[in-house]
């Protein structure tokens, strides 16, 4: 049994930054990739950005380019959402995901088994 932990959610003013930590735990995990996603109008949740477990390759919704960071602490065996200059928009549970293929969209719901309880973030105007 996979499980993912999710922290570090919180309110923020519009502007501000949060950062989102998703540590993997339970059986011996090698994910390919790990990922954030959210809800959004008219689905069920959306891609926000994904790193591989190697750390070598970042991906993110447009959206989001050049505010949000992922990155991987290896010391820490975690995966860090860094969220600057964040706006109303933003405000959402973040998922965070993970998947052990390294095939298919990295930006598709359906290709993550594997994904944490959510933690809400909120920025106010």
């Amino acid at each position: 049994q996979v499980q993912l932990v999710e922290s570090g959610g919180g309110l923020v003013q519009a502007g501000g930054s949060l950062t989102l930590s998703c540590a993997p735990s339970g059986r011996t995990f090698s994910p390919y990739t790990m990922g954030w996603f959210r809800p959004a109008p008219g689905k069920e949740r959306e891609f926000v950005g994904a790193i591989t477990w190697s750390g070598d390759y970042t991906y993110y919704r447009d959206s989001v380019k050049g505010r949000f960071t992922i990155s991987r602490d290896n010391a820490k065996n975690t995966v860090t959402l860094q969220m600057n200059s964040l706006n109303p928009e933003d405000t959402a549970v973040y998922y965070c995901a993970a998947r052990e293929s390294a095939y298919g969209s990295i930006d598709s719901v359906g290709g993550y088994p594997y994904w944490g309880q959510g933690t809400q973030v909120t920025v106010s105007s």
